[in-house]
């Protein structure tokens, strides 16, 4: 793949997952820069995604996940644009979520194909279905991206996405909170962008069906239907 390659990792308490994450993004895409949204972790997150060789963006207080990756993304997308006319047009930008571990090699796919010309947000399926609930938020989330630009997803709410320079300009600032997939599609899709998916290997941790599960998706709901709403 020809083209420069930025990863911008979103991370809360992932001190555990985010160094295995970089290192499989470092060895599958050589050269790629490797940022990471830490979004107010209490541990020790940014202390080792630095250690694994990422700029990190760090947020004192949690502010969200759109906000702390919009963050990221826009410090990415500046330092792409340096020393040039400010238009980069060949970076191609990666978003994903710091629990994959090694899995996050696959993530090569998503950015091929972007590389290709076959899509301008290239968004990964995973596999394996882990954990997860009834399936309420999704069945919003999919509904909704159906709802307000006409695209049917089976990964409405992937953080594992690839992006090229002119979707990414498109599509910031993201939706606050966990809106920020469903707002991405949308943006996306409105602005005439082709938006499609690719089925992957991919590991995380999932939310299961406890009490802390439930209460995740419940907020994730909140975020899907504030987002519905702002692109009325």
């Amino acid at each position: 793949m020809g083209s420069k390659t930025c990863v911008v990792v979103a991370a809360h308490n992932e001190a555990d997952r985010i160094c295995a994450t970089l290192l499989a993004l470092a060895h599958a895409l050589p050269g790629a820069a490797l940022w990471v949204a830490d979004d107010g972790s209490t541990d020790a997150t940014s202390a080792v995604a630095r250690g694994a060789g990422a700029q990190v963006l760090r947020n004192e207080r949690r502010i969200g996940k759109g906000g702390a990756v919009t963050l990221a993304a826009s410090a990415a997308m500046r330092e792409a644009c340096a020393g040039g006319d400010g238009r980069d047009t060949e970076t191609i930008f990666i978003l994903c979520d710091g629990d994959l571990g090694e899995s996050a090699a696959e993530l090569v796919a998503l950015a091929d194909a972007v590389a290709r010309g076959e899509l301008d947000v290239a968004v990964a399926a995973f596999a394996r279905r882990v954990g997860g609930g009834v399936g309420m938020a999704l069945a919003f989330a999919r509904w909704a991206i159906r709802r307000r630009c006409g695209l049917r997803t089976l990964a409405p709410i992937s953080g594992q996405r690839a992006l090229s320079a002119g979707a990414l300009r498109d599509t910031l600032p993201f939706a606050d909170g966990f809106g920020m997939e469903i707002g991405i599609t949308i943006d996306a899709v409105r602005a005439g962008r082709r938006v499609g998916e690719i089925e992957l290997d991919l590991s995380h941790r999932a939310s299961g069906r406890t009490l802390s599960g439930f209460l995740h998706r419940a907020r994730q709901l909140v975020d899907f239907v504030r987002v519905y709403r702002a692109r009325a």
